[in-house]
């Protein structure tokens, strides 16, 4: 008989989308191509119990909405339950409008198109392409991903998009480029956090390019089935499952293949507490705060935290000769 022995980082497949929910959201996503909200609510009504009776102003429909649901891949699945999609997408940082974790509203004033993406530095071709067209070119699918704040809370997110690595075999970086820097939008008359002249504007993060190439780096680009909310990054968030979440940028525009190290948003105003690695460690305490344990948002009490998050098995080899850098702060 085979048994199959579950990786650290493997979770239940039990949690994955299932197929008639994913046919379902698919045939909405047809019916919203097609058309105002309005025309699809006979679908609605009989597919959703809950469905308004009268219908409410039809939303803003995300031009990429027809793209999602997109497949599982089962590689990447949780070990317990995934976040509430409503408080996952209510609790959220995002310094660019406002230091609170409740700025949905205020986020809601981002325009999400037109958005194009630069990819520009040490590449064979430097280039400005609209993110409909670039996600035309990227291979899209969902992963099942922990997310773990500096903070020292966490929530288990189904997430949508593309490896990195995609993105960095389609920018085709020189043989020099060591680091991918990631600059995210700055608009001071939408985004009020970016009135605020301490902070350095705007937000850029950056990984090593063998850290950009390694298959756990991942773009977002929707969650839970559907294009990715305001407020969680849209249209193009990082997500680097093994780091603090600071490191996976939001409402990205720009990706800057270079041969010098980025500093990043956080480690500019404080290099003490946010490193340019960052990666989980329970064993090594932020300046101000244990890591030893978590918040997992939706629950009560507090779990143990895993070194790299869960993920030791995907990433530790990236920095098995990195005895003298600070790898986890």
């Amino acid at each position: 008989m085979l048994i199959k022995i579950r990786r650290g980082w493997e979770r239940s497949n039990a949690l994955a989308t299932p197929e008639p929910i994913f046919r379902e959201r698919r045939a909405l996503a047809k019916l919203l191509a097609a058309g105002p909200i309005l025309a699809a609510a006979p679908f609605l009504l009989s597919a959703c119990d809950d469905a308004p009776k009268v219908a409410a102003q039809p939303p803003e429909v995300d031009p990429s909405a027809p793209l999602y649901p997109v497949q599982q891949n089962r590689r990447f699945t949780l070990d317990r339950p995934v976040t509430p999609e409503k408080l996952a997408t209510s609790y959220n940082n995002y310094y660019e409008f406002g230091s609170s974790k409740s700025i949905v509203a205020e986020s809601q004033a981002l325009p999400l198109r037109p958005w194009m993406v630069k990819i520009d530095g040490l590449v064979e071709k430097p280039m400005e392409i609209g993110v409909d067209e670039l996600l035309k070119k990227m291979p899209l699918e969902e992963r099942l991903y922990r997310h773990r704040c500096v903070e020292a809370w966490s929530m288990d997110v189904p997430w949508s998009g593309f490896a990195l690595k995609a993105l960095v075999e389609f920018a085709r970086p020189s043989s020099g480029a060591r680091y991918l820097k990631m600059t995210s939008f700055q608009n001071p008359d939408i985004a009020p956090g970016q009135k605020s002249s301490w902070y350095p504007w705007p937000y850029v993060e950056g990984v090593s390019l063998p850290e950009a190439t390694n298959e756990l780096a991942f773009i977002a680009t929707g969650a839970y089935g559907k294009p990715l909310p305001k407020q969680n990054g849209a249209p193009l968030r990082l997500t680097l499952p093994w780091k603090y979440g600071f490191k996976s940028s939001k409402g990205l525009v720009q990706f800057t293949f270079t041969d010098k190290r980025p500093v990043g948003f956080w480690e500019l105003i404080q290099s003490r507490e946010y490193g340019f690695w960052a990666n989980v460690n329970p064993q090594v305490a932020h300046p101000r705060w244990s890591q030893a344990t978590e918040r997992v948002l939706g629950t009560n009490g507090r779990v143990p935290t895993r070194i790299y998050n869960g993920y030791a098995e995907f990433v530790a080899e990236l920095y098995k000769d990195m005895k003298k850098e600070r790898l986890f702060v």
